[in-house]
């Protein structure tokens, strides 16, 4: 990975009294050498890559330590390490995206939760909830629930975040349970400071190796029969330890309110969006301070059930503020208040929504019911009059303001649905789509192209980059299963397709799980298959990390022409195929349009019978870029001469017909008013970002669009001799220019 963290690295290295100021990730991870963590494993995704990114790259510091640190394969080989857990005293976190991530760990993450662990265990997941981001809409929590899990969901707060991961490590020993911790992106990102202490080097590490391995003890495997055995010890046992811990360090936290009768339950995460929506009410203020207690679940599983109850007793109402579905929290707290005769109002998903995001907005609106139902005056009979006035003037109208507010929101968005609407106008889409100069993007252009050739295909998408493939202009691919499952996911559509099916992964879905799930099973079965496999040199949709078959250093120096694709350098992918037997394979630069057409078409009608593989090479842009940019710099520091390329479109040629754009979607590839007045149609343009990847042109040829794109070659630097020539050419245009 091209990205440096150096300065991050060195952020690292704060030790007792220095005050750090960051982000929320980086101090997880700074919390993590504070803990004496000894081993630290995992696989990178959104929000947060940027923990084992930093550590990766800090190997050199790490082994100073004594720290341990392996970018993963999979999530699964990630979860697998926290094994060295269950017999030593060895503290190990690991790390990746939820909830995807969660999955493809699960068998791992069951296995370690059975016997438990003795060292602590911290697996923290970016909990992407309600984000947006390209997974589905899941939740962490069933996991902990079902497996017997600590579930942390600190307060995004820094100071209060590296708590959290120091009691995380001591509360998993004190009660021998894994200890998962979840992060939205809004606790990733969140700047703030706090004061740094020395980071601990592990007792046992390969500075200080152990002489002999534990003695051997069945009762630490998750094996028939000592599992039964387990299973009591998880709720005799080990939860109760976990409760006495939460309780006796007081983990979650307690905010009182002059409203006493009232109290809100919140997950952690979610306590800064809380506090903004309370503003809205007049009911806390920019410090936290609020006249509602609060009490903040930085553990949400498990539960304390005297701190529940406690908690809600003699309050006339409560309202639990949990994300997402099926409402876990709200029912386990139901139910230890029930068991308690607690008889106290309890509310949550009556009033909030089942399903997204809990924004600032979708909270007030709860809010709103609760307030009215608890706060206005009617609502309390039993008040004095003079608190009755404040409660007309204070809380009354701040409920108004609100209204008011949350009307004017509604109000707003259905005045520009029927301005559009009155007008025949809809808002322009903006869908995701591949970088400028991706070299994935010819590749779907080839394969709209080949379809004109041999009709309409299944295809079988993935999880990576290449899944924008989904979106317009391409809107290419049927189903997207899991990460590397392509290939796996269209063995049951083959056998009742008169077509073959193309199924489509990338290098870094490859090496994560197609190899196994996909490959190796088509090549058992003797399936009569068409991959396409992107062989771009990196794990791009997650932050362009390293793989196996990355290109390596070497072979970038070694580079004499740094603007050539270096991904053709690394063939571990086509040995590794090779090995396994895959006999119809080919390769092709992803550039060439024409040719990857010619070879899709191939695939689907050879008589070869069996599993083909095609390899498109052509090396990630942002990493190309990233190694292109600091060579040309130095060379242009240096005063020597550098040639650009870029493309254009003659003007005067384009028709207007815009199939180019239909056919690529280039974002440097738009649209400007025809500069002939006697012409409708606006023309084809490119625009400043074009980095002379020259698909403009490659389509134009394979399709037989049009001839309107020209070649350009930019030259700074140049010699006298093309500064002559350019000033002849020029002399010559000038005087055969009309008048």
């Amino acid at each position: 990975m091209e990205v440096s963290f150096s300065q991050e690295v060195e952020m690292l290295r704060m030790g007792a009294g220095e005050t750090f100021h960051g982000e929320g990730i980086l101090a997880i991870t700074k919390a993590l050498l504070q803990s004496g963590v000894a081993y630290v494993g995992g696989y990178q995704g959104a929000p947060v890559s940027h923990l084992l990114d930093v550590m990766v790259q800090g190997k050199d510091y790490m082994q100073e330590l004594g720290v341990h640190v392996e970018a993963c394969a999979n999530e699964a080989s990630a979860a697998a390490m926290l094994g060295a857990s269950i017999h030593y005293p060895l503290r190990g976190a690991v790390t990746w995206k939820s909830i995807v991530g969660t999955n493809v760990a699960a068998d791992a993450l069951s296995n370690l939760s059975s016997p438990g662990v003795k060292g602590g265990v911290l697996v923290v997941v970016g909990e992407d909830y309600g984000e947006g981001a390209s997974v589905i809409q899941e939740r962490t929590h069933a996991y902990a629930l079902k497996s017997g899990m600590l579930l942390l969901d600190p307060r995004p707060d820094l100071s209060r975040m590296v708590d959290m991961v120091e009691h995380g490590f001591r509360l998993s020993e004190a009660s021998n349970m894994p200890a998962l911790m979840e992060l939205r992106i809004r606790a990733c990102h969140v700047r703030g400071s706090f004061v740094a202490k020395d980071n601990q080097a592990p007792a046992i590490s390969a500075l200080h190796a152990m002489r002999e391995p534990a003695k051997f003890d069945y009762s630490r495997l998750a094996h028939p029969p000592v599992t039964f055995g387990h299973e009591k010890l998880k709720h005799q046992e080990r939860i109760p330890a976990a409760r006495a811990y939460i309780e006796a360090h007081g983990l979650n936290e307690h905010f009182d309110g002059e409203h006493a009768d009232l109290g809100i339950i919140v997950q952690g995460g979610l306590y800064n969006t809380l506090i903004r929506a309370l503003q809205q009410f007049g009911l806390a203020d920019a410090f936290g301070d609020t006249k509602i207690p609060l009490l903040v679940l930085n553990v949400t599983c498990p539960l304390v059930p005297e701190q529940m109850a406690n908690f809600c007793i003699g309050k006339r109402g409560v309202l639990v503020m949990e994300e997402g579905q099926p409402e876990y929290i709200e029912q386990e707290i139901a139910t230890l208040l029930r068991r308690r005769d607690v008889q106290t109002p309890l509310h949550g998903k009556d009033w909030l929504p089942q399903g997204g995001e809990y924004t600032a907005e979708v909270m007030a609106q709860g809010l709103l019911q609760f307030v009215n139902r608890y706060l206005a005056p009617s609502a309390s009979p039993e008040v004095s009059a003079q608190n009755a006035t404040t409660h007309a003037t204070g809380t009354g109208t701040a409920t108004a303001g609100v209204q008011q507010w949350l009307q004017s929101n509604r109000d707003r968005r259905a005045a520009v649905t029927q301005t559009l609407q009155e007008k025949g106008q809809t808002l322009p889409a903006r869908p995701p789509g591949f970088c400028v100069g991706c070299p994935e993007r010819p590749v779907f252009s080839a394969i709209k192209l080949a379809q004109q050739d041999i009709g309409a295909v299944h295809v079988a998408a993935d999880i990576g980059c290449h899944a924008l493939g989904t979106f317009e202009p391409f809107s290419t691919g049927h189903t997207i299963l899991g990460y590397g499952m392509s290939l796996a996911s269209r063995a049951g559509v083959s056998p009742s397709m008169q077509r073959r099916v193309l199924s489509i992964m990338g290098d870094g879905g490859f090496w994560h799980n197609g190899l196994l799930t996909g490959v190796q099973s088509a090549l058992f079965n003797g399936d009569d298959a068409v991959l396409l496999i992107f062989k771009n040199g990196y794990t791009s949709a997650t932050g362009t990390q390293d793989i196996i078959s990355t290109p390596d250093d070497a072979a970038k120096l070694a580079a004499a022409d740094k603007w050539q694709s270096l991904a053709h350098t690394n063939q571990t992918i086509e040995r590794t195929l090779q090995g396994l037997g895959v006999k119809w394979m080919r390769t092709v630069h992803t550039y060439e349009v024409a040719k990857v057409r010619e070879t899709l078409v191939d695939a689907f009608t050879s008589d070869f019978q069996g599993l083909k593989v095609i390899i498109a090479e052509g090396e990630c842009q942002l990493e190309r870029q990233r190694r292109i940019k600091p060579w040309i710099a130095s060379l242009l520091k240096k005063g020597e001469r550098v040639q650009r390329v870029k493309y254009g479109v003659d003007e005067d040629v384009c028709n207007g017909d815009h199939a180019c754009i239909r056919l690529s979607g280039c974002p440097t590839l738009t649209l400007k008013d025809n500069p002939d007045p006697l012409k409708v149609d606006p023309v084809a343009t490119v625009i400043d970002g074009c980095v002379g990847c020259g698909l403009c042109g490659e389509n134009a040829h394979a399709a037989t669009l049009c001839p309107s794109f020209y070649r350009a070659e930019v030259v700074q630097n140049a010699s006298l001799w093309e500064r002559f020539i350019a000033s002849v050419r020029g002399q010559v245009v000038r005087v055969l220019q009309p008048a």
